[in-house]
Formats: C-alpha cells, sequence, structure tokens
C-alpha cells in the first residue's frame, strides 16, 4: 500500500503505523495528485461513496469500493459508464462470495446436488447497531439502514448462487423514529431515523426462481443470518455470507435430514481484500476479475428497488443484467 488518507488525522497515521503505510496524505485531492497511485480502495461511509469514486475516477484512478457503490442505481449506473469511458477499472464489495464458503456452495449447485434451482431464502435479523458499535449515527442516515448496510452480502451471494435477477417486489416500513443509543461513547444520544429499517419482499431470477427476502434492524432475534437455496432435488443451508467459510448443510430426501458438506476451497479465514487483489492482478493482466462493475451495480439495484417497489406500489423490473 502507498499512501493512506482521512478527514481523521488521528485515524489515517493510526492506519498507516499499524500497516506501516509511508505516505500520509491531509486531503484526497494530494493523494489524487500522485501519480504512483494507481487504484484508490474508497472506504468511505456509505453516502460519500458515490462522490469520492466519482473524483477518483476523473483523477484517473482505478477504484474499488466498499459497498454499496452508490445511494442509487442512478448515481451507480454513472460511475460504471464514467469508468468505461476513462478506461478504468471499477469495482467493489463484498468480496465474500470468494471464500470457502459460497463457493463450495456454488459448486454443490453446479453438480446438481439439488436439481435446478427453483427458490431461496434470505433473512437478515437483528436490532440494529446502537447498542454496540460506537459511531452508528450513519446506520440510519440516508445510504444505510438494513437493505444497504447487510443486503449486499445475501444479493451478491444470491446472483452468484442463482444468476441474475429481473426483477423486485418489496415493502418498506420504520418501526421507530429515533433511536437511542446504549454504547460508548454516546451512550444516551438519540439518532433520528431516516431511511427504512424493515424490509420485506420478492425476487424473481432470470432462470424462473424466486427469493423471498426479509432484512430488519427492528426485531429481537437469536439468529442474525438465515440463506437457503432450494432445489427440485434438495435444499441446501448456506452459511452467514457476511463470513468466508461456516456450516453448509444439505438436505436430500432420500436421507430425511441436512448433512454438513466439507469446504472445498481456501479461504476459510477473514480474507477481505480478495476482491480489491484480483482486481489489481486484472490490472497487470488486462483480465477479468470476480468483484467486478456489473456485479456491485446489479446488486445495487436490486437493492434499491426493494424501496422504489414500495414507494412506488408496483413489481419493479430491472434494468441491469449479470
Amino acid at each position: 500500500m502507498e499512501a493512506v488518507c482521512d478527514i481523521d488525522k488521528d485515524k489515517a497515521a493510526a492506519a498507516a503505523k499499524e500497516y506501516q503505510i509511508e505516505k500520509v496524505y491531509d486531503t484526497l485531492e494530494e493523494m489524487l495528485a500522485d501519480e504512483k497511485i494507481e487504484i484508490i480502495l474508497n472506504l468511505t461511509r456509505p453516502g460519500e461513496h458515490y462522490s469520492t469514486t466519482k473524483q477518483a475516477l476523473l483523477a484517473g484512478k482505478h477504484v474499488y469500493s466498499e459497498k454499496p457503490l452508490a445511494e442509487t442505481y442512478e448515481e451507480g449506473k454513472e460511475l460504471v459508464d464514467l469508468a468505461k469511458e476513462r478506461g478504468l477499472l471499477l469495482g467493489g464489495a463484498p468480496d465474500t462470495f470468494l471464500g470457502a464458503g459460497i463457493r463450495t456452495c456454488k459448486k454443490l449447485i453446479e453438480d446438481g446436488f439439488i436439481g435446478r434451482v427453483i427458490g431461496a431464502e434470505a433473512r437478515m435479523i437483528c436490532r440494529g447497531h446502537e447498542s454496540w458499535h460506537p459511531a452508528p449515527e450513519f446506520y440510519y442516515q440516508k445510504g444505510g439502514g438494513p437493505m444497504m448496510d447487510m443486503g449486499p452480502y445475501y444479493m451478491t451471494a444470491l446472483v452468484n448462487l442463482i444468476g441474475g435477477v429481473q426483477g423486485v417486489s418489496g415493502m418498506t416500513g420504520k418501526s421507530f423514529e429515533k433511536r437511542l443509543i446504549t454504547s460508548q461513547p454516546k451512550k444516551g444520544t438519540k439518532i433520528d431515523v431516516e431511511v427504512p429499517t424493515y424490509y420485506g419482499g420478492l425476487i424473481r431470477f432470470e432462470n424462473g426462481a424466486i427469493g423471498n427476502v426479509t432484512m430488519t434492524f427492528d426485531v429481537h432475534y437469536d439468529n442474525q443470518s438465515f440463506l437457503e437455496i432450494y432445489g427440485t432435488e434438495g435444499t441446501l443451508r448456506v452459511p452467514d455470507p457476511n463470513t468466508f467459510d461456516g456450516g453448509i448443510f444439505l438436505f436430500r430426501p432420500e436421507e430425511k435430514v441436512f448433512r454438513e458438506m466439507p469446504l472445498l476451497f481456501p479461504y476459510r479465514d477473514n480474507s477481505r481484500g480478495l476482491g480489491l487483489a484480483g482486481m489489481a492482478a486484472a490490472l497487470r493482466t488486462k483480465g477479468q476479475f470476480a468483484a467486478n462493475a456489473e456485479l456491485t451495480l446489479h446488486v445495487l439495484e436490486i437493492l434499491t428497488a426493494f424501496e422504489k417497489s414500495s414507494t412506488q406500489g408496483r413489481y419493479v423490473e430491472l434494468e441491469s443484467r449479470y
């Protein structure tokens, strides 16, 4: 890594020390002016992803962004078009689908262990971040919420396991107008909730399969992650898509119980950075990389289609294809 930059200079200095980075820039403009830097890793808050990525692309830098790519599909499409126009690579998180867990599930599906995929269920259920996160405000501001924050892991996994999405029918709600921070150092502070915190809906995949989705920051529950793929000959229980490994369980009708399956691929530990590494390799080889702009844009359109469907009261056909 060549350099680091943050509006909080203390955080930038701490990161530079931890990762032995020589250069610390005070402003993004200074960093973008450095000709040695080829790729910008955009780890800003969600509401700043679009503007930061656009600024970097205009400066001639390749960009790998934290999820989501932007707050709206229109902004994301603008970034993808800008990158193509300037001959730059653009990619983004999450990259957990490159780990041992999701890759093993993909192989089991491709090898026919559950037959033809006909459906899926994805649930992310928790009570929000204000009880443990030191600065949880942005999770309830524009660009935040359960779908934009955690949805990328689930939607990216589903697209990789089943294929592209054709359309979305969704409903959204906001169960609480304010949230009380109970974690330090902001304990006692109340947060205004600007975005939906409860999402429910259906996804129709291009192959005809139907996915049932629930994403919420409003519910007390004992298990945050649930992801299953349904086939004509069996059911596959997928590990938490926010991780690289986890237990994989296969149900076949002749056995009548879920059996744990072995992991078949590497990257079982926390391997965040795989997507960026693949992008850097593609920059040198002129090849393809998995966590690319087409995938991140398609996922962004899926994420934003739920609220669009709810607001407009209709089934939303997607424009992007993957």
